[in-house]
C-alpha cells in the first residue's frame, strides 16, 4: 500500500500533460473586452460642443457633411479642423463632386453668434444650397 503512490508518481513522469489550460486564454479575453469596452465610446466620439434643445423631426443621412464650430470658434470640417478660408476651399470641392448635398452645422450653444453666421457664409459662398441646423432633440 505504501508502494502505489510512489508507482502513481514514476508513472507520471514519463508522460505529457493532454488537457489545455484554457484559464490563461480565458483571462486574456477578459481584459481585451474591458480594453474594448471602455475605447470604444471614445472612438465614436466627436468634437465636444453643447447643442441647443429643440423640438424637431430627425434626418438620417448615409455619410453627412457635417461642419462644427466649437465654442473657441474652431472650425472643423467633419472631424478634420479648417480655417475658414479653408473651409469654403474644401466645401467647394465636396459641392462639385456631390451637387445637391445638404451640409449640417453643429455649432456650440455658447459660441458668439456671428461664429455661426461667418461658418453659414462660407458655405452659401461655397456654392452649397442645403444647410441643416444639428440640435439636440429636448427630453
Amino acid at each position: 500500500m505504501a508502494d502505489s503512490p510512489l508507482r502513481a508518481r514514476r508513472s507520471m513522469v514519463g508522460t505529457t500533460l493532454s488537457e489545455i489550460n484554457v484559464t490563461p486564454l480565458v483571462d486574456v479575453f477578459l481584459v481585451l473586452l474591458i480594453i474594448f469596452m471602455v475605447t470604444a465610446p471614445l472612438l465614436q466620439h466627436g468634437i465636444d460642443v453643447q447643442l441647443p434643445r429643440q423640438k424637431s423631426k430627425t434626418l438620417r443621412v448615409e455619410k453627412p457633411i457635417v461642419v462644427t464650430v466649437t465654442k473657441k470658434r474652431r472650425m472643423y470640417l467633419n472631424r478634420q479642423r479648417v480655417s475658414l478660408e479653408g473651409l469654403e476651399r474644401q466645401l467647394r470641392l465636396v459641392a462639385r463632386a456631390r451637387p445637391g448635398e445638404a451640409v449640417f452645422l453643429r455649432a456650440d450653444r455658447e459660441v458668439a453668434y456671428g461664429a455661426v453666421v461667418e461658418a453659414m457664409a462660407a458655405v452659401r459662398r461655397a456654392g452649397i444650397e442645403r444647410l441643416g441646423m444639428v440640435t439636440q432633440p429636448v427630453d
